[in-house]
């Protein structure tokens, strides 16, 4: 079941109300993203790239397109979520058909189903940098309103981040893009196992995770972990 859609006011009333030391990162990061999900019309998809120095990783996602356009700039080495983590702005594709600043990637979110993506910068002023990406389905998804939403759920992703001290030291960010990493392969698995069982698309298996994930009210990474233990079990 898709989730209703949500007013910006409604959405922010309910980060509002989220204790930020009671929730791990990971849980607060990934709420942002879906309420953003829901809450900017026109939206696909929601991801949040965390960076330092060269090396770029997205923390969360609402949905496979988004993780594999990230990365796919993450292994080019540019791309928009690149450059707004890098400047801190705002940067807006309007129009995949005619983008001209990244042609090769435009073409890749086009086949993908996206016609359009936003960029923000989060205004974080230390070692770690990030951005919050918002993909749209269809071309000029996103007017000036939709960026100033944005630019909200992205200052909420900056209380959180410097709420858990994530840039504080380098050992921080690494064991968090390391359980990012972990996690992620986890679900390549658990989407393999889907594939070869439904004969679906990646997109499809990932979006069987994610359904199992919202009745469950589990995170992807502990029903993929399931999955992939039971399959274990079952070869045994």
């Amino acid at each position: 079941m898709v989730p209703a859609p949500m007013d910006p006011p409604q959405a922010f009333a309910e980060l509002g109300r989220i204790r930020l030391d009671e929730v791990s990162l990971d849980d607060i990061l990934q709420r942002i993203a879906d309420l953003a999900n829901r809450t900017i019309p026109g939206t696909r998809d929601v991801s949040v790239t965390l960076a330092r120095g060269s090396i770029a990783q997205t923390a969360v996602a609402t949905g496979e397109v988004a993780l594999v356009l990230d990365e796919w700039q993450y292994a080019q080495g540019h791309g928009p979520c690149l450059d707004a983590s890098a400047s801190g702005d705002s940067l807006s594709v309007p129009d995949m058909a005619v983008e001209q600043r990244w042609p090769s990637w435009a073409a890749r979110a086009r086949a993908a189903g996206v016609g359009s993506s936003l960029s923000v910068g989060l205004p974080i002023q230390e070692a770690v940098v990030g951005a919050l990406n918002i993909y749209g389905a269809e071309p000029h998804a996103f007017d000036r309103g939709a960026v100033e939403v944005a630019e909200n759920f992205a200052a909420y992703v900056a209380v959180a981040l410097a709420n858990a001290h994530l840039y504080d030291t380098t050992a921080a960010l690494a064991r968090q893009m390391q359980e990012a990493m972990r996690s992620r392969a986890v679900i390549e698995q658990a989407k393999g196992i889907i594939m070869g069982e439904r004969r679906c698309s990646p997109e499809e298996a990932f979006a069987l995770l994610s359904k199992i994930s919202q009745d469950a009210n589990r995170k992807v990474r502990d029903v993929a972990e399931a999955l992939v233990a039971a399959a274990v079990r079952q070869g045994r």
